[in-house]
């Protein structure tokens, strides 16, 4: 008799919903929204297709809070009900096959780029360590609450259209993450300076949201494990406000680690440990595992079935965040699901141009280029063609950010 396999145990979580099985797609950039920001009908497209694929659980792309603060071009914003029918048709393509769907809240603060926001805000004016930002100005009370409402009102239309949960962005440097950050946030009145004051931004999103679409809408957190810099944010810390946001009643906590000025996860010099279980933070969520009592998920670096079930029979995860090889293999959760011995076929994208091949843009816009052809009801390409795929990737950057110029300008 064929062993039952663990990926497909369902999860039922504390708002009640259940999802089907431990499989998540996490969250992606989609870069197909237009460049005002609106919703598409290519993302129900690209969800129908996803949701088809066997996942128990889609979690979107950021969709943003504001539109004049977004972290990257042709982002997702949702601030009204503007586009709401789209909304409704996304939310609807997306739960096709029993699967449930979350977008990812985010404001990127002093993240985002000079093209795309000349005046970036932040818990303190501290710059980032790159000329590609403008030096953010320091927040005032009254509009970190505006934030807040921000965040709320995006999350009631979302539920409105349908979604079954929101995932809030606490990682890689983002808004969340830079009121975490003692590096970052340097405020000397009740949201800076100790933990609990800093946490006090994450807490009252959290808060606010749940008191406005009640018990039953999931409301999850993706937040880092340490964000790796010196005088940052600590693992120490990260247990201690998962704890708290565990006692607050968050529906499940997914781990990741770094931000943009040190991202951890793409610079391949991994522990023995980490190759071995393949994933990162799987050590780090096993400490929080004994911590909280909220499923907690781990993405990035899984790749074999093998490493998958491990994970989830150790009890080191409840849940397996898959981002990249979905991008290529929308139907892998179906084999992870059916079949025995499925192996992604993700590997570092590799170019024969040594400058190129180390630049993170890179392989993220050959990912994000695949995405595209599925919005657009096209197969994923699975291989790269050297030097012809860079320069289709870059075709399609161009366009991309020609867009966004004509509108912002």
């Amino acid at each position: 008799m064929k062993k039952p396999n663990i990926l497909s145990q369902p999860l039922k979580l504390r708002c009640g919903t259940t999802i089907k099985n431990r499989v998540c797609k996490s969250a992606m950039n989609e870069a197909i929204a237009t460049g005002e920001s609106r919703v598409v009908r290519g993302f129900e497209v690209l969800y129908e297709t996803w949701a088809r694929g066997g996942a128990g659980l889609l979690v979107t792309g950021n969709v943003m809070v504001d539109r004049f603060h977004a972290n990257e071009p042709l982002a997702v914003a949702v601030e009204d009900k503007r586009d709401f029918l789209i909304l409704q048709l996304w939310a609807k393509a997306a739960k096709t096959n029993g699967t449930q769907v979350w977008a990812q809240l985010n404001h990127p603060g002093k993240q985002s780029p000079k093209f795309l926001n000349k005046e970036p805000i932040a818990p303190s004016a501290i710059p980032l360590a790159s000329d590609m930002f403008v030096p953010p100005r320091e927040l005032k009370e009254e509009e970190i609450q505006e934030i807040i409402e921000k965040f709320t009102t995006t999350s009631i239309i979302l539920k409105e259209a349908g979604f079954d949960g929101v995932q809030l962005h606490g990682a890689h440097g983002y808004l969340i993450s830079q009121f975490l950050s003692p590096k970052h946030n340097q405020r000397q009145d009740k949201w800076g300076g100790n933990l609990d004051n800093r946490m006090r931004f994450v807490s009252e999103v959290y808060k606010s949201i749940r008191e406005k679409v009640g018990k039953k809408f999931a409301i999850g957190i993706k937040l880092n494990s340490s964000d790796f810099q010196k005088g940052g944010f600590t693992q120490e810390e990260s247990l201690l406000v998962c704890k708290a946001l565990d006692e607050l009643g968050i529906d499940m906590i997914e781990i990741s680690g770094g931000s943009w000025e040190n991202p951890v996860n793409r610079k391949g010099h991994l522990k023995e440990s980490t190759k071995n279980r393949e994933a990162y933070f799987l050590e780090f969520a096993e400490l929080l595992k004994k911590t909280v009592s909220t499923p907690v998920m781990v993405t990035g670096g899984f790749r074999s079935q093998s490493a998958m079930i491990e994970a989830l029979e150790t009890k080191a995860v409840d849940l397996i965040g898959l981002a990249r090889p979905l991008a290529i293999d929308p139907d892998l959760p179906n084999k992870l699901l059916n079949d025995n011995g499925v192996t992604s076929s993700v590997m570092p994208i590799t170019t024969g141009i040594k400058k190129l091949d180390q630049m993170a843009i890179m392989e993220i816009s050959w990912y994000t280029d695949q995405i595209r052809r599925m919005s657009e009801g096209k197969e994923p390409k699975t291989k790269v063609r050297g030097i012809w795929s860079v320069i289709e990737v870059l075709f399609h950057f161009w366009q991309r950010g020609q867009v966004v110029k004509k509108v912002r300008v």
